[in-house]
Protein backbone atom coordinates (compact mmCIF):
# COMPACT_ATOMS: atom_id res chain seq x y z
CA UNK A 1 0.00 0.00 0.00
CA UNK A 2 0.83 3.54 -0.80
CA UNK A 3 1.22 6.09 1.94
CA UNK A 4 1.37 9.16 -0.17
CA UNK A 5 0.01 11.71 2.85
CA UNK A 6 0.09 11.04 6.86
CA UNK A 7 -0.76 13.29 9.61
CA UNK A 8 1.16 13.68 12.65
CA UNK A 9 -0.33 16.34 15.24
CA UNK A 10 -1.61 18.73 13.03
CA UNK A 11 0.68 18.68 10.36
CA UNK A 12 0.05 16.76 6.96
CA UNK A 13 3.16 15.61 5.62
CA UNK A 14 3.93 14.84 1.82
CA UNK A 15 5.81 11.27 1.01
CA UNK A 16 6.70 11.99 -2.65
CA UNK A 17 9.41 9.67 -2.94
CA UNK A 18 11.89 7.41 -1.35
CA UNK A 19 14.69 8.43 -3.68
CA UNK A 20 17.31 10.52 -1.24
CA UNK A 21 21.18 11.32 -2.13
CA UNK A 22 21.96 10.57 1.66
CA UNK A 23 22.03 7.19 3.60
CA UNK A 24 22.39 9.11 7.50
CA UNK A 25 23.61 6.52 9.64
CA UNK A 26 20.18 8.02 12.15
CA UNK A 27 17.68 7.97 9.30
CA UNK A 28 14.58 6.65 10.66
CA UNK A 29 13.92 4.97 7.35
CA UNK A 30 16.82 2.28 7.88
CA UNK A 31 15.12 1.84 11.11
CA UNK A 32 11.98 0.59 9.72
CA UNK A 33 9.29 0.47 6.71
CA UNK A 34 6.91 1.92 9.40
CA UNK A 35 6.78 5.18 10.70
CA UNK A 36 3.95 6.45 13.11
CA UNK A 37 2.32 2.95 12.26
CA UNK A 38 1.81 4.40 8.47
CA UNK A 39 3.75 2.30 5.46
CA UNK A 40 6.24 5.17 3.98
CA UNK A 41 7.91 2.51 1.56
CA UNK A 42 6.33 3.25 -2.04
CA UNK A 43 5.52 1.07 -5.07
CA UNK A 44 5.43 4.34 -7.06
CA UNK A 45 5.77 7.74 -6.98
CA UNK A 46 1.89 10.05 -6.61
CA UNK A 47 1.07 12.85 -8.93
CA UNK A 48 0.79 16.03 -8.04
CA UNK A 49 -3.57 15.54 -8.72
CA UNK A 50 -3.24 12.18 -6.64
CA UNK A 51 -1.91 13.99 -3.20
CA UNK A 52 -3.57 17.10 -3.84
CA UNK A 53 -6.82 14.92 -3.51
CA UNK A 54 -5.40 13.51 -0.30
CA UNK A 55 -5.14 16.99 1.07
CA UNK A 56 -8.64 18.50 0.58
CA UNK A 57 -8.49 21.49 2.35
CA UNK A 58 -5.01 22.88 3.70
CA UNK A 59 -6.23 25.17 6.21
CA UNK A 60 -7.09 22.28 8.39
CA UNK A 61 -3.80 21.68 9.06
CA UNK A 62 -0.78 23.99 10.35
CA UNK A 63 1.46 22.76 7.82
CA UNK A 64 1.68 20.64 5.06
CA UNK A 65 5.41 19.44 5.11
CA UNK A 66 7.23 17.73 2.15
CA UNK A 67 8.92 14.95 4.09
CA UNK A 68 8.83 11.58 3.54
CA UNK A 69 11.47 8.37 3.13
CA UNK A 70 13.13 10.47 0.40
CA UNK A 71 14.53 13.55 -0.34
CA UNK A 72 11.35 15.70 -2.32
CA UNK A 73 13.20 17.74 -4.05
CA UNK A 74 13.61 15.01 -6.76
CA UNK A 75 9.74 15.49 -7.51
CA UNK A 76 10.43 19.42 -7.82
CA UNK A 77 7.48 19.75 -10.61
CA UNK A 78 4.96 17.74 -8.49
CA UNK A 79 6.43 19.82 -5.74
CA UNK A 80 5.80 22.82 -6.90
CA UNK A 81 2.32 22.04 -8.35
CA UNK A 82 1.15 21.21 -4.83
CA UNK A 83 2.55 23.73 -2.92
CA UNK A 84 1.63 26.21 -5.36
CA UNK A 85 -2.40 25.05 -4.76
CA UNK A 86 -1.94 24.68 -1.02
CA UNK A 87 -0.71 28.59 -1.14
CA UNK A 88 -3.90 29.57 -3.37
CA UNK A 89 -6.22 27.88 -0.84
CA UNK A 90 -4.77 29.49 2.31
CA UNK A 91 -2.10 27.06 3.49
CA UNK A 92 1.31 27.08 4.58
CA UNK A 93 3.89 24.64 3.35
CA UNK A 94 7.65 23.60 4.63
CA UNK A 95 10.23 21.73 3.13
CA UNK A 96 12.51 19.48 4.72
CA UNK A 97 15.39 19.27 2.36
CA UNK A 98 18.91 18.10 2.02
CA UNK A 99 20.22 20.74 0.34
CA UNK A 100 20.93 19.05 -2.14
CA UNK A 101 18.56 20.09 -4.79
CA UNK A 102 21.17 22.21 -6.56
CA UNK A 103 23.04 19.23 -7.65
CA UNK A 104 20.55 17.22 -7.99
CA UNK A 105 18.86 19.17 -10.74
CA UNK A 106 22.22 20.58 -12.06
CA UNK A 107 20.97 24.20 -11.55
CA UNK A 108 19.86 26.80 -9.04
CA UNK A 109 16.16 25.93 -8.56
CA UNK A 110 16.34 28.02 -4.89
CA UNK A 111 14.32 31.11 -6.93
CA UNK A 112 11.55 28.31 -7.19
CA UNK A 113 11.05 27.78 -3.62
CA UNK A 114 9.68 31.32 -3.10
CA UNK A 115 6.01 29.66 -3.27
CA UNK A 116 7.02 27.46 0.08
CA UNK A 117 6.30 29.00 3.82
CA UNK A 118 9.79 27.70 5.27
CA UNK A 119 12.35 25.72 3.59
CA UNK A 120 13.97 23.52 6.73
CA UNK A 121 17.66 22.79 5.10
CA UNK A 122 19.13 19.20 7.56
CA UNK A 123 22.68 20.24 8.03
CA UNK A 124 23.87 17.81 10.81
CA UNK A 125 27.42 18.71 10.63
CA UNK A 126 29.89 21.39 11.24
CA UNK A 127 32.48 20.29 8.65
CA UNK A 128 33.13 18.55 5.00
CA UNK A 129 34.76 15.53 6.84
CA UNK A 130 31.49 14.65 9.44
CA UNK A 131 28.70 15.20 6.96
CA UNK A 132 30.39 12.75 4.42
CA UNK A 133 31.17 10.11 8.08
CA UNK A 134 27.37 10.66 8.96
CA UNK A 135 25.05 11.73 6.20
CA UNK A 136 26.99 9.68 3.33
CA UNK A 137 26.26 11.35 0.37
CA UNK A 138 25.97 10.40 -3.06
CA UNK A 139 27.62 13.47 -3.83
CA UNK A 140 31.27 12.62 -1.56
CA UNK A 141 33.37 15.59 -1.32
CA UNK A 142 31.09 18.06 -3.09
CA UNK A 143 27.59 17.76 -1.09
CA UNK A 144 28.69 19.65 2.47
CA UNK A 145 29.97 22.76 0.59
CA UNK A 146 26.79 22.31 -2.05
CA UNK A 147 24.55 22.71 1.31
CA UNK A 148 25.53 26.12 2.40
CA UNK A 149 25.54 26.78 -1.33
CA UNK A 150 22.11 26.32 -1.44
CA UNK A 151 21.38 27.63 1.92
CA UNK A 152 23.01 31.09 0.33
CA UNK A 153 21.48 30.34 -2.34
CA UNK A 154 18.13 30.38 -0.62
CA UNK A 155 18.57 33.70 1.33
CA UNK A 156 19.91 35.38 -1.78
CA UNK A 157 16.31 34.42 -3.46
CA UNK A 158 14.51 35.51 -0.58
CA UNK A 159 13.34 32.18 0.75
CA UNK A 160 12.61 31.76 3.83
CA UNK A 161 15.00 29.40 5.58
CA UNK A 162 16.42 27.71 8.27
CA UNK A 163 19.24 25.22 9.07
CA UNK A 164 18.73 22.00 10.92
CA UNK A 165 20.59 19.43 12.73
CA UNK A 166 19.76 16.57 14.71
CA UNK A 167 21.03 16.49 18.46
CA UNK A 168 22.48 13.11 18.36
CA UNK A 169 26.09 14.49 17.14
CA UNK A 170 26.75 15.77 20.28
CA UNK A 171 26.88 19.09 22.09
CA UNK A 172 30.41 19.95 20.94
CA UNK A 173 29.09 19.26 17.20
CA UNK A 174 25.62 21.44 17.62
CA UNK A 175 27.71 24.49 19.14
CA UNK A 176 29.72 24.43 16.03
CA UNK A 177 26.91 23.83 13.59
CA UNK A 178 25.38 27.00 15.33
CA UNK A 179 28.33 29.18 15.22
CA UNK A 180 28.74 28.22 11.20
CA UNK A 181 24.79 29.22 11.01
CA UNK A 182 25.52 32.20 12.64
CA UNK A 183 28.20 33.24 10.31
CA UNK A 184 26.18 32.45 7.49
CA UNK A 185 22.91 34.64 9.32
CA UNK A 186 20.50 31.91 9.32
CA UNK A 187 18.63 30.60 12.21
CA UNK A 188 19.11 27.02 13.32
CA UNK A 189 16.47 24.43 14.66
CA UNK A 190 18.02 21.32 17.38
CA UNK A 191 15.37 18.72 16.80
CA UNK A 192 15.46 15.32 18.83
CA UNK A 193 16.41 12.26 16.77
CA UNK A 194 13.95 10.11 16.42
CA UNK A 195 13.90 6.18 17.60
CA UNK A 196 11.73 4.42 15.06
CA UNK A 197 12.54 1.15 16.46
CA UNK A 198 9.72 1.16 19.73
Amino acid sequence: MNTFTYQIGNNLYINLTNRCSNRCTFCVRDQSAQYEGYSLWLDNEPTADQVIEEIGDPTKYDEIVFCGYGEPVYRLDEMLAIASHVKRRGGKTRLNTNGHGNLIHGRDITPQLKVIDLVNISLNAPDRAMYDRLCRPIYKDVAFDSVLFFARACKASGVNCRFSVVDCIGDVCVRKCRELADREGIPLYVRKMIDNTK
